[in-house]
């Protein structure tokens, strides 16, 4: 490695600009909406986050976007925080742009668009104007500090229009975009009323990145049955007047962090003493962020289903769902959290006894550690959304088990992981019978069986893993600059 930055050194210094320009790395231009908080030189955040900074760790780079602070001012000058070779650029937002750019456009039309949830799309006309200004108030701020030779990867939904906003002041650069999200049918797309807007918006950048293949899919039949453009075998689109790439590449996770040793001694004990508390009681697991795309209200009807239907599970099986409360400004996220735990408690009344509570319903986050923990002592682990762009729970559960004693994966069919990992129980997560038994089914699945699909589905986790996701996104980018 140091021969190699050497040698690129001596290059630079060559005689030749044209030889200079050729041998000079871009440097890479992060943008999300919200950047992780920053400890001990590291960012505070999942995977996910850990990955963009190893990619910005390696030539140098910027990570720009919000800071996660809202107030009641005109917005101040970014913040602007080195460590080491990386630069992040942070903005306070007002709580005007945070109520109507974030809360309101983005969380209450965009996610439950994008998750097929149109009864719970409320479109404001100028909650959409305002998540336009706010892009373009980013956009404004990103290309102070922008070099010619910078590659923009911008991440998700709240950033759409960001790529339009900096092509109109003059940006060339390379410019990328990745949903992590589930991209809507046509129909579903077009009952949005700027959905021409912001559709011509998102062709602003170079390359369109989705997690699946359905997606991809959904995004080549509004180019050509909406918009009239046209889309290649290859991902070449043309349309509105642009041309740029469109490409599948599902997100994956590190599973070394959840294979072998998965915790600290400390940890270890206290999954020990979890499990001493329960006996030999099979555990189910569920985590999800709360929200209405992860389908928890179904899958707790499905799990009184199976004790309806198999009496003999009833004091032997315990359900733990973990969910973090998310978004608690929006109404329909406080509803949710109460209707949740009405009907968690509804099911306890209906089936605990004096030494046995069916459900574990619990609204507060743990380590990854510890949830490594928890996915390793679970017989069953239930992964069923409603609609999910991924869904890394998935991932993470399968990495997390003893190969010689592993847990059975329960996975809803519209969760992008399904595409992947195969080898799981796939199920109709609408479909609460269809549900139940596959948890009876995975709860007497024989040891054979269960570690031949573990098995097949870590060969798919090892190869798609989150370096894997990384590094051909951004290869893809490359060629799209070149294209262009």
């Amino acid at each position: 490695m140091a021969k190699s930055t050497e040698k690129k050194k001596t290059q630079l210094k060559s005689p030749s600009p044209a030889k200079a320009r050729a041998a000079a790395k871009s440097r890479l231009v992060v943008v999300s909406n919200r950047v992780p908080d920053i400890k001990d030189g590291r960012v505070q955040a999942g995977g996910l986050a850990v990955a963009l900074e190893e990619a910005l760790q390696q030539d140098g780079g910027l990570w720009f976007g919000w800071s996660g602070k809202v107030g009641n001012n005109h917005p101040t000058e970014p913040e602007i925080t080195k460590v080491g070779p990386i630069t992040y650029v942070t903005l306070d937002l007002m709580r005007k742009d945070y109520n109507e750019y974030y809360n309101g456009f983005a969380n209450r039309v965009l996610w439950p668009l994008f998750h097929y949830r149109l009864d719970l799309t409320n479109f404001q006309r100028e909650h959409f104007t305002r998540y336009l200004q706010v892009n373009d108030m980013f956009a404004t701020r990103l290309s102070q500090h922008l070099k010619p030779s910078d590659r923009i990867w911008v991440h998700d939904y709240h950033l759409i229009p960001l790529g339009e906003c900096l092509r109109r002041r003059g940006a060339k650069q390379t410019m990328g975009i990745f949903l992590h999200t589930p991209f809507p049918a046509l129909e579903v797309m077009a009952s949005l009323p700027t959905h021409r807007a912001l559709m011509t918006a998102l062709c602003a950048y170079d390359l369109i990145g989705f997690q699946t293949e359905n997606d991809r899919r959904a995004f080549a039949d509004y180019v050509v049955h909406e918009a009239g453009g046209k889309v290649s075998k290859t991902g070449r689109v043309e349309v509105l007047g642009r041309k740029l790439r469109i490409g599948v590449f599902p997100v994956g996770i590190t599973p070394g962090h959840f294979e072998g040793p998965i915790a600290a001694p400390k940890e270890i004990a206290w999954g020990r003493k979890l499990k001493e508390r329960y006996g030999d009681k099979a555990w189910l697991i569920g985590v999800d962020r709360l929200d209405y795309s992860k389908g928890i209200s179904q899958r707790l009807r499905a799990f009184e289903r199976l004790l309806e239907r198999y009496p003999g599970y009833r004091g032997e099986v315990t359900f733990f769902q973990i969910t973090p409360p998310s978004r608690g400004e929006v109404a329909e996220y406080k509803q949710l959290r109460a209707h949740l735990a009405a009907e968690a408690g509804h099911i306890n009344g209906r089936f605990a006894d004096i030494d046995w509570v069916p459900i574990n319903y619990i609204n507060k986050s743990y380590s990854r550690d510890r949830l490594a923990l928890f996915y390793r002592a679970s017989r069953v682990g239930l992964v069923t959304p409603l609609r999910d762009g991924m869904n890394l729970v998935a991932k993470e559960f399968v990495a997390a088990q003893n190969p010689s004693d592993p847990g059975v994966l329960v996975l809803s069919r519209f969760a992008g992981a399904a595409r992947e990992l195969n080898a799981a129980l796939i199920v109709n997560p609408f479909d609460t019978d269809d549900v139940a038994e596959a948890i009876a089914q995975g709860l007497e699945m024989p040891l054979e069986e269960r570690r031949r699909r573990r098995e097949a589905m870590m060969e798919v986790i090892r190869r798609n893993d989150l370096v894997a996701w990384r590094m051909g996104y951004l290869a893809a980018l490359a060629a799209a600059g070149k294209r262009r």
